[in-house]
């Protein structure tokens, strides 16, 4: 079980990515993901396979990563987890960079439950 969590949250922390650098570039690439994530061209390529495989990303020809419609879906869920959960501890005072941090780690193991009392209050706090 413990397993599958890393699996899982490692899936869903690359696809978040190719979200957010799809924002900032033209086009996104493995050693584009490789750079922000800080991690080897190889184990990049390997998730990339595995996304592909679980139809979370299609890659041209020309090595350029989209999200399909199931990676946009969890990518979208992931990142608006982590925008949200970062404002509501930096509302509280917690220094940014330590927020984003923290927001990394629970973004996948919170419930949805859970993330929507979080967002409603954020709501009624005009925090978001």
């Amino acid at each position: 079980e413990v397993v599958r969590m890393k699996i899982m949250e490692s899936a869903e922390n690359y696809l978040e990515t190719i979200l957010i650098l799809s924002k900032k570039l033209p086009v996104v690439r493995s050693v584009d993901v490789a750079n922000e994530l800080g991690f080897k061209k190889s184990s990049v390529s390997i998730a990339m396979k595995n996304l592909r495989e679980k139809g979370h990303i299609t890659v041209s020809d020309a090595g350029f990563i989209f999200l399909t419609d199931t990676g946009r879906a969890i990518a979208d869920m992931i990142y608006e987890r982590h925008e949200s959960i970062t404002a509501f501890f930096v509302s509280l005072g917690v220094p940014e960079t330590i927020a984003a941090e923290d927001a990394c780690r629970i973004e996948h193991v919170i419930s949805p439950e859970s993330f929507s009392a979080l967002k409603n209050y954020l709501k009624k706090q005009k925090t978001i």
